[in-house]
């Protein structure tokens, strides 16, 4: 069994075991298992339809969160025109309405756009990756489990995987 990683995915995968204080001996044997390598974008093959099915999934997420953004600044624009009625300073007004109706709408747009779908390039790199070897996609990312089913790929969910990897090793221990 072998480990790829395209390279600016161990760069974040190093960043994240860095951050939580991963001892250094354990770094040491992950960067001599992990293989780093680059997709080959130029020659990977990928169905139009799934090129089709991302587009049209993409449309939609779009005019959802143009529907998200329209309805936060209608929620905002009543509330802000109910406290102004009530003599409420502007400065009130934008610190209790304006300051919390961002603070949603961020995190219901960043829902509707992000959530169940590919949202950066490493992401597309791991699937191409993976694509191109015929291997199988271990994450966490809901984005990289959706597309790698629709690819037709294996995916792992990154909390099986160690209680997998523990099986595997017994038999070649």
């Amino acid at each position: 069994m072998s480990c790829h990683m395209p390279p600016i995915t161990y760069k974040e995968f190093s960043e994240y075991m860095a951050r939580y204080e991963c001892p250094r001996e354990i770094m040491v044997k992950a960067d001599t298992w992990i293989v780093k390598k680059s997709p080959n974008r130029y020659d990977t093959k990928i169905p139009s339809e799934i090129f089709y099915e991302y587009v049209q999934d993409m449309r939609d997420r779009m005019n959802k969160g143009m529907r998200i953004s329209e309805n936060a600044i209608w929620e905002a624009a009543v509330q802000s025109l109910v406290m102004m009625s009530r003599g409420e300073k502007k400065a009130q007004i934008e610190n209790e309405i304006v300051g919390k109706a961002i603070a949603d709408f961020r995190k219901r747009y960043r829902q509707a756009l992000r959530k169940g779908t590919l949202d950066s390039a490493p992401d597309l790199d791991v699937l191409l990756l993976a694509k191109e070897l015929g291997a199988g996609v271990v994450a966490a990312d809901e984005g990289i489990k959706v597309w790698a089913e629709r690819l037709g790929l294996r995916f792992l969910s990154a909390k099986s995987f160690p209680k997998m990897m523990n099986e595997y090793l017994k038999y070649y221990e």
